[in-house]
């Protein structure tokens, strides 16, 4: 028997377990290898048109390239102890901006799941950490 009760709570664990731990290749084993993943971030680390990856060669790059980036000071990687939502298809968490130890960039992890895989990930912003993604992107046209 798994020590999970559901592929939902399995990847709930185990993506935030290896996304702190900078494991690329422990993420890329949560993802299906034609997966899609969205977020707003991507642009900003590799210097694209579009905030959509797909499948593992490029889902590897942006993580790496991620990974290459740390720490970030507003990463604390705090969320509540097993609070996710998960329908048998859908998975959905939140790091919310008020961490115990400040502000932290504020994401919301919606991942669609198939055959026990992520198939679609899609990670929305908040406020705070758009602010910040503005900010960058508005040194980078200064600097250009």
């Amino acid at each position: 028997m798994s020590q999970f009760e559901s592929d939902g709570e399995r990847i709930y664990t185990l993506w935030d377990k290896y996304a702190r731990e900078v494991d690329t290749e422990g993420l890329l084993s949560l993802y299906a290898p034609d997966a899609r993943l969205e977020t707003p971030v991507i642009p900003a680390i590799l210097g694209t048109d579009t905030g959509i990856l797909q499948g593992h060669a490029e889902l590897r790059h942006f993580f790496d390239e991620g990974a290459r980036r740390r720490p970030n000071e507003l990463v604390r990687w705090h969320r509540e102890p097993n609070r996710f939502f998960f329908d048998g298809n859908r998975l959905v968490w939140e790091y919310p901006r008020e961490a115990p130890d400040g502000s932290q960039i504020e994401l919301v992890e919606v991942m669609d799941l198939k055959d026990g895989l992520i198939q679609h990930h899609r990670i929305y912003w908040g406020w705070f950490g758009i602010q910040g993604l503005i900010e960058s992107a508005l040194k980078k046209q200064e600097n250009a």
